[in-house]
């Protein structure tokens, strides 16, 4: 009875798992006999072939990837960031500590293993080239051992005759399908004792990869059929069999054990039996809680601040955190949640002038349009615009807030009616972007520019009644970020008009181009005849206006078209790199940056009347300003920080009261629905920034409803990039690369050091110098830090200690160099195991220069080898290579 109640609650238990078990997404699969290893969650887990529900094999916070059963099924090897650098890790097959085999500092992905029970694994860090190298180590030594085959980025030995086929370049990293480009990958194979490999696909221009050796046979992964399948071929390349004809999704990642092929399909593993030629999905669910889409809190939210504005009197400031628009008191007051629609990005969010109301960008629709939202956040919004078809950028309302001059993807500028949301075309730029408008105060014109045809900026008016638009600038010379005068008799603009290079001339032995440094200069066009320019000096004849009549009266502009383009006035200022200007009634404001200085300008000031026209700097560290509507104050953005001063601060102005507080802000995040949210947008930002609008004949609607179901298996951020390439891959186009975002870490970053060297075991296990690298000797600066002036270490010497610690007490260097870069290290250093050794300090540096270290000794070689061909002096001029810091 007992058994039969225990049999009954275990039979409750078991179903109760099975109907709370998720499906994951699951990637990466290898497989040993009846066991299949894959990645899910960022983790690693183990399942039966025949499926059913997994179980978890690692927790740690940051991606394990790329798992590889060893040939006996004990140990388990696979890839993984756990102290900065994506080494390779191994731990039992049935769980335990992962122990770390490489010290590498570099990327290191792992592959496989040799008939030796040694780890492959696939890396640029012996390359001397960007290309992957395979290495093979020792798991019990660490001893590394390169293959000699370059561009080696995959492949399995065959036991019987000892020969390697593997997978010539590496994979592209767009993620591109149906690529036949000249970096396609390929399979080769490999014989022991031979001197080069031998093609084996050098009929097929598109794909071939992952060899794998099963029974005289080489199975692999083509998209010969347009669609990545299963192959096979004899040691030859010939007898060409397809085993799989999946249509539309590529097969990923196959592993091959006792003639059975696990591999990725979409979301899903299948195995394929070679013997039976069956294929079938395994039915896999997790036990998980799904801790990586738990909502969550942003604790810095102005760390994701994509813009900031300011309302009419200064007391509001609008921001856009991670497409979520909150409204701010600058001093007390309540902080107001605007949009708390989680799977809706919002954009660029502006106050309408004289009104308590915001407009933004939404995608709520499924194209982004213009919406009107209430800054108290109660009101229902409403949608303006009804006519989005490719992505809009920005748009700056009327000072009547009745208008929106709106740009977008398709280099349209366009006018929008704030009530019925109806638009017109005002302008097609050609070649880039449009200048931000600039409204009359009257609300019935708006400047602009855009790149003429020469590419010079030309910036022009647009006249709302007569709906047509008219020059004030010519194309002879660039000019941008036009403002009007209170009065809207002025146009004030920048232009670069002044060229004086700082290069003395066109000759030397570098022979430089002309560098032009400062060019930019502030001017005024009138818009009628007969004004006084306010910086002209002043004679008899001029009236202050002031006195003139001091009654205000209605602004109502008037443009004489006639002559319009000679009513130029340039500001006795001297020339720099300025931008975005913008005015109140008496003062011109700007931003000033040094050549090559991106963030953190200078803010500067201009008081009309002043007797000497002299620039004032307001703040330094400026990434960003704005006036607000009356002018009487000025937001200013500095890194994640805001302030709010008054337009009328004297120079270097005080900025210690003036921060806006954002220390106890916090909101919530859905990470699913965000997911949501980004994948479908990736499909729309292909679809509008793609440069073929038939998009290479892919049904570009469809792709989305084919991927959109799998956005219910994803379970983490990393996954969703899986999901994102899969789809990217589609339009077969190079250059879109899918990263970025939120992934799980453990802030953990121990950063290895290198001493510009390579060091291997010797057969009595002492650690010697293999290889110093060299670099140029008229460039002591970029030198191996072995290969310094005054040190007297050799190739072929045994470093016996390393910051006192005996070599013999550890099991590689690399464990003694990590945290290293930039520390004076203590090496102990003999010829030979009896001699006496000698002590040195040498600096360490960060391993990734050692790419450039390889580079240089590389160029350095190439050179020496044309020179003894007799190709003489070749004009050698050192290039430092890219990441050689």
């Amino acid at each position: 009875m007992r058994a039969s109640i225990l049999i009954m609650f275990l039979t409750a238990l078991v179903l109760s798992a099975s109907s709370t078990s998720i499906q994951g997404y699951y990637r990466q699969p290898a497989l040993h006999g009846d066991q299949v290893i894959f990645t899910a969650e960022g983790d690693l887990w183990k399942v039966e072939a025949e499926g059913g529900t997994a179980q978890r094999l690692t927790t740690h916070l940051e991606s394990e990837s790329y798992p590889s059963v060893s040939p006996d099924g004990q140990l388990l090897a696979f890839s993984a960031a756990y102290e900065g650098p994506t080494e390779i890790y191994l731990m039992p097959m049935e769980g335990g500590l992962p122990r770390r085999l490489t010290y590498d500092g570099d990327w290191a992905r792992m592959v496989g293993w040799d008939l030796q029970d040694r780890v492959i694994y696939a890396t640029r860090h012996f390359s001397t080239l960007p290309s992957t190298q395979l290495v093979v180590v020792d798991p019990e030594t660490l001893d590394q051992t390169p293959l000699p085959l370059a561009q080696a980025s995959d492949g399995s030995f065959d036991e019987k005759s000892g020969s390697f086929f593997f997978t010539r370049l590496s994979a592209q990293g767009s993620s591109t399908k149906r690529y036949k480009g000249g970096t396609a990958q390929n399979l080769w194979r490999f014989e022991r004792g031979a001197d080069e490999a031998l093609s084996l696909t050098p009929d097929y221009k598109g794909i071939s990869r992952h060899a794998m050796v099963w029974q005289s046979r080489v199975y692999f992964a083509s998209d010969r059929d347009g669609t990545m399948n299963l192959w096979s071929m004899n040691y030859d390349g010939d007898d060409l069999r397809q085993h799989t004809h999946h249509a539309g999704w590529d097969i990923l990642d196959p592993d091959l054990n006792e003639g059975r092929i696990v591999y990725q399909l979409g979301a899903d593993l299948h195995l394929y039996d070679i013997r039976s030629d069956f294929d079938r999905r395994i039915p896999i669910r997790l036990l998980s809680d799904l801790d990586q889409m738990r909502e969550r809190w942003v604790d810095e939210p102005m760390n994701h601040l994509s813009s900031a504005h300011i309302n009419v009197d200064g007391g509001r400031v609008v921001t856009t955190n991670r497409g979520r628009v909150f409204v701010h008191p600058v001093k007390q007051g309540r902080r107001v949640e605007l949009t708390r629609e989680q799977g809706i990005r919002f954009r660029g969010a502006r106050f309408l002038p004289e009104s308590e109301s915001l407009i933004l960008l939404s995608d709520s629709s499924g194209e982004v349009e213009w919406w009107e939202f209430s800054a108290e956040g109660a009101a229902t919004a409403r949608q303006i615009s009804k006519d989005g078809q490719v992505l809009r950028f920005g748009g700056i309302p009327s000072p009547d807030g009745k208008w929106i001059a709106s740009w977008n993807q398709d280099q349209q500028l366009r006018l929008i009616n704030v009530e019925s949301g109806k638009s017109n075309l005002v302008a097609f730029a050609q070649d880039w972007g449009f200048e931000k408008p600039s409204w009359s105060p009257d609300s019935r014109f708006f400047a602009y520019g855009y790149g003429a045809k020469n590419g010079i900026g030309q910036l022009f008016v647009y006249d709302l009644a007569a709906k047509e638009s008219f020059p004030i600038t010519s194309d002879r010379f660039h000019s941008v970020s036009p403002a009007w005068s209170a009065d809207g008799e002025w146009i004030y603009f920048l232009s670069n008009r002044h060229f004086r290079s700082i290069v003395y001339g066109p000759w030397g032995q570098a022979q430089p181009e002309p560098f032009l440094d400062n060019q930019t200069l502030i001017y005024a066009i009138a818009l009628k005849d007969g004004l006084h320019f306010p910086f002209d000096p002043q004679d008899e004849l001029w009236i202050d206006p002031e006195t003139e009549d001091e009654e205000k009266k209605e602004i109502r502009i008037e443009i004489q078209r006639e002559g319009l383009l000679t009513r130029l006035h340039q500001i006795p200022l001297e020339a720099g790199n300025y931008n975005r200007l913008s005015l109140k009634e008496g003062r011109l404001f700007w931003m000033s940056r040094e050549a090559g200085q991106w963030r953190g300008g200078e803010l500067l000031a201009l008081d009309f009347g002043s007797e000497d026209v002299e620039s004032k700097s307001i703040a330094s560290g400026v990434d960003f300003y704005e006036l607000s509507g009356d002018g009487s104050k000025l937001l200013l953005r500095k890194g994640d920080s805001l302030y709010v001063i008054e337009t009328s601060a004297g120079e270097n102005a005080s900025l210690d009261d003036a921060q806006m507080d954002f220390s106890s802000w916090k909101f919530t995040v859905n990470p699913e629905e965000e997911w949501r949210q980004i994948f479908v947008e990736s499909w729309r930002l292909m679809r509008d920034y793609f440069y073929d609008r038939n998009m290479h004949g892919v049904d570009w609607d469809a792709m989305l409803q084919k991927y959109l179901p799998l956005l219910d298996r994803v379970t983490t951020r990393l996954e969703l990039s899986d999901l994102q390439k899969q789809m990217a891959g589609e339009l077969s186009a190079l250059h879109v690369y899918v990263g970025g975002g939120d992934h799980r870490n453990d802030a953990g970053d121990i950063d290895m050091a290198s001493l510009g060297a390579v060091f291997r075991r010797d057969d009595s296990k002492n650690w010697r110098v293999a290889t110093i690298y060299r670099s140029d000797p008229d460039l002591p600066e970029a030198r191996s830090p072995l290969d310094r002036p005054g040190l007297d270490i050799r190739e072929g010497d045994i470093i016996s200690a390393i910051n006192g610690v005996s070599m013999e007490s550890v099991i590689h260097p690399g464990v003694l160099l990590r945290n290293q870069s930039g520390e004076q290290i203590r090496l102990k250093v003999k010829r030979g195991p009896r001699d006496e050794a000698k002590e040195f300090i040498v600096e360490a540096i960060p391993a990734r220069r050692e790419y450039g270290l390889r580079y240089e000794q590389w160029e350095l070689e190439r050179r020496e080898r044309v020179e003894e061909a007799g190709g003489g002096d070749i004009g050698y001029v050192h290039l430092r290579a890219m990441g050689s810091d």
